[in-house]
């Protein structure tokens, strides 16, 4: 719509200017302009990648999403395999950072159970026991990494590069 006089476009917003309109008018026109299209950029980034924690160490549930966030990544803990089998994240996590002894559903047999599924999530083991023969039958079997407890930031920034390669903030 023109008010009162012709309409030009600016070559550096793509708006109208409108002749004999007041310099007050064509302000606002520019700042809405500009928050939209500001606006815009911010929704169309993509949303952080899911890294679910599945671990019955209470202190581990209570740390680890930090860190994670920290990292640019969405997160959510869990207490025990089942309590993640019946969440609404299973779909949506695209790595899962798994201990490996839990009572009921280890880390092992809910890797099975989600293949079986046919959910193919990034898997990054941890444990506290230091047993090489099996972080080597782990990933064999597809995990991405196998870490022990207590393990280093820059050790699960470097799986987590594996398993989501682009997707954290540097």
């Amino acid at each position: 719509m023109v008010y009162g006089g012709c309409a030009e476009r600016d070559g550096s917003t793509g708006i109208l200017s409108y002749h004999g309109e007041s310099e007050s008018r064509w302000r606002i026109l520019r700042a809405m302009t500009k928050r939209a299209k500001e606006s815009t950029r911010a929704s169309a980034l993509p949303a952080p990648a899911l890294v679910s924690v599945v671990d019955d160490d209470e202190s581990v549930r209570e740390s680890l999403p930090g860190l994670l966030r920290q990292l640019g990544f969405a997160t959510q803990a869990f207490a025990s395999a089942d309590e993640f089998l019946i969440s609404d994240c299973v779909s949506a996590t695209r790595c899962l950072i798994l201990d490996i002894a839990m009572p009921g559903m280890s880390g092992p047999e809910l890797q099975h159970e989600l293949t079986a599924r046919g959910h193919a999530i990034k898997i990054i083991f941890i444990t506290a026991r230091g047993d090489e023969i099996l972080r080597g039958q782990l990933i064999a079997r597809g995990a991405v990494d196998c870490l022990f407890k207590p393990f280093s930031e820059r050790g699960l920034k470097a799986a987590l590069d594996v398993a989501l390669p682009g997707s954290r903030a540097r």
